[in-house]
Parts: C-alpha cells; structure tokens; sequence
C-alpha cells in the first residue's frame, strides 16, 4: 500500500524526465482517472492509502505518458467547450483553440437572422465530433451533418452524440475528395481540416507525430490541400446568405484568404485570432 501524496511524487519524478509543461497535472489527471474522483478529493486525501492494483496501473500509465503517448487516449476523455468527450487513438484530440471556431459560429447566430429559422450546418472531419456536437448542443435552431473519412472518427462522433443526448446532429461516412455534395444545401459549413505541411510533421511534439493519427494533420505538401477542396465543395452546396468558416495555422491567414477570395462569391472575409493573439479562423460571408 502506498500513499495518494507518495504516488503523486513518484509520477512527477518520473514525468520530469521530459519537457513536459505541467507534469504535476498529468499525474493528478491520472490518479483521479484511475480512482474515480476529482482533483480536489486528491488534493484533500493525500494521506490515503491507495492498493497495490491502482498503483501498478498508475505507474504504468506514468511510464506511457513519459513516452509522450496521449494523457486523452489513456483517460479517453477531453473538455472543450465545457462539455465532455469520449477520445481513443485514431482521432485528433479537440484543442483549446478550435473552441474560437466554434464560438465565432454560435456568435454569428445569435447575432443575425440565422437565429430565426433552423439552420444546417455541415461540420467536414469531424473527428471526434467536438464541433458539430458543440454546435447541436449550443445551437438549439441547428440541425448538424458531421461527416468523416475515418470510420474510427464516425463511431467516436456517434458515441459523443449519444453522450450528450442529441437529437439534431448525425454522421456521415464521406470523403470530400471523391464524393459528391451537391444535393444538398447548408448555411454553415465548418471545418478544423489537416493543416500541417507534410515536411514537418516529424518535427511536431511527439504527443503529435507518434500517437495522432496523420490522416487528421496531413495538409499536403503546403498545408493548404484541404482549403482548396473546402472550398470547391463549399460553392458547390451552399445556400443563400451562406457561411464558410475554417480553423487555420498560425501563418495561414494570406493563403487561406486569397483561397476564398478566388471564389469570388464572398462578400466580407473575417480573420478571427485566438486567446494567443494567433491568426486561427477565416470566415467567408455570402
């Protein structure tokens, strides 16, 4: 047996043999993960003995964890936009910063006539589906299209649907690059796609290069491969008064812009900045 205080120290001893940036919280995360409370009965209970079965499985985890393998893929569980999801490997771990995107959309409805009538949005990779549930559970006036080409991606989407007792999203099983969407029309299209150039995703932390999967970062040979094919769809399938917008890399504002504007369909385009002061979501408006 051994203490929930001495078990948090021997993790942190462990985690700092890498260039972590908090592996206090890694650890606390852990713990609680394993024993099925919160980080406050830790920080309250430190005296309290934990057995030997949770603290091999803790000591496990540490170890995986130094490895750099995903704390999210281990817990199978992330926050954002203070709802929680269900994550596993396969899928892209939703990011703090994807929350601008969705609160640039929700923003957009309650500040137009949008608010007024039932919008259909399509979210286009959805991963674990954190935009398009966030959106259907904000969005009470939505009705959500979430596709993916990875069915590890529609299944997780799906399980996060149900988590959250939605009624007004579904999953779509499609590939943006051979499948057609002209049958249908939307007011929002969404989408936080592959953005990383091929070159330097094997300079990415290794959290990012090892574990996630490539398919969900691979923006091609300039990162750009995506925008252009979002676009394309987005003139193919968008109704009246329409909205396009798109999670960007730090340096991607130029680019991704003059891709929309070579639409020549928008009326204003927007440039969003994150809580770094990064450039991180374009907005094209009919």
């Amino acid at each position: 047996m051994v203490t929930i205080e001495k078990l948090l120290k021997d993790g942190i001893e462990i985690i700092r043999q890498r260039d972590y940036n908090n592996p206090y919280l890694d650890v606390q995360l852990i713990l609680c993960h394993l024993l099925k409370k919160d980080r406050v009965y830790v920080h309250l209970n430190r005296k309290e003995e934990v057995d030997d079965e949770i603290k091999n499985k803790f000591l496990d985890m540490v170890h995986k964890r130094n490895q750099g393998y995903p704390l999210q893929y281990m817990t199978n569980v992330q926050e954002f936009m203070g709802l929680e999801f269900f994550v596993q490997e396969g899928i892209l771990v939703p990011r703090p910063d994807t929350e601008i995107l969705v609160e640039k959309i929700i923003n957009l409805v309650n500040n137009s006539d949008f608010k007024d009538r039932t919008l259909k949005i399509l979210d286009i990779g959805t991963g674990s589906g954190a935009i398009a549930v966030s959106l259907a559970y904000y969005v009470k006036n939505s009705f959500v299209t979430a596709i993916d080409v990875s069915e590890t991606a529609i299944s997780t989407a799906e399980i996060n649907i149900k988590k959250h007792n939605l009624k007004n999203v579904r999953t779509v099983k499609a590939d943006i690059f051979e499948d057609m969407f002209s049958d249908e029309k939307f007011d929002i299209v969404v989408s936080n796609p592959p953005y990383i150039r091929r070159d330097i995703i094997k300079d990415l932390p290794v959290e990012v290069s090892e574990y996630e999967p490539k398919l969900a970062l691979d923006g091609g040979e300039d990162g750009l491969l995506y925008y252009r094919r979002i676009a394309e769809v987005f003139s193919e399938i968008h109704g009246e008064k329409a909205v396009l917008c798109v999670e960007i890399g730090h340096d991607q504002k130029q680019d991704v812009q003059r891709i929309f504007e070579n639409l020549n369909i928008f009326k204003i385009i927007e440039t969003d900045k994150d809580l770094g002061g990064n450039d991180r979501v374009v907005t094209g408006f009919l």
